[in-house]
């Protein structure tokens, strides 16, 4: 299990999701692999001292999502089956991604310019 990661208990951004994020990048990137098997709920609770209802959630979101899946008995896997949204659904996710980093990014007065450009250098290290 390659799952090193933290999380901020000050974020806006809810501990839930936090955790989702963090197990969709390291998917994204090849941290976690297709069939590799996550931490059990307690586990990652207690590494991350959360609430394991909290992590239970997530894992129920990503389950929901398509990316992971519930063996009974077993555990929790990386599970990348074929794309459970639609196109219209796709484009909707990815226009409020976009909106999110440039709500972020548009506080920080950089160019266009540099923005894309690291942008890409961050975009070229993750495996597709």
């Amino acid at each position: 299990m390659a799952l090193h990661f933290e999380i901020s208990a000050g974020s806006d951004e809810p501990i839930y999701a936090q955790i989702e994020a963090r197990i969709r990048r390291a998917v994204a990137n090849g941290g976690l692999r297709d069939g590799e098997q996550l931490p059990s709920v307690r586990a990652l609770a207690e590494r991350l001292t959360v609430n394991p209802n909290t992590v239970a959630r997530a894992y129920g979101e990503l389950i929901a999502e398509g990316l992971v899946t519930a063996r009974h008995g077993r555990g929790f896997f990386v599970e990348r089956r074929h794309q459970v949204f639609s196109e219209v659904e796709r484009q909707r996710r990815l226009d409020a991604a976009i909106h999110a980093f440039l709500n972020e990014v548009a506080l920080l007065g950089l160019s266009q310019t540099r923005i894309l450009s690291r942008l890409r250098e961050i975009f070229t290290g993750y495996k597709q």
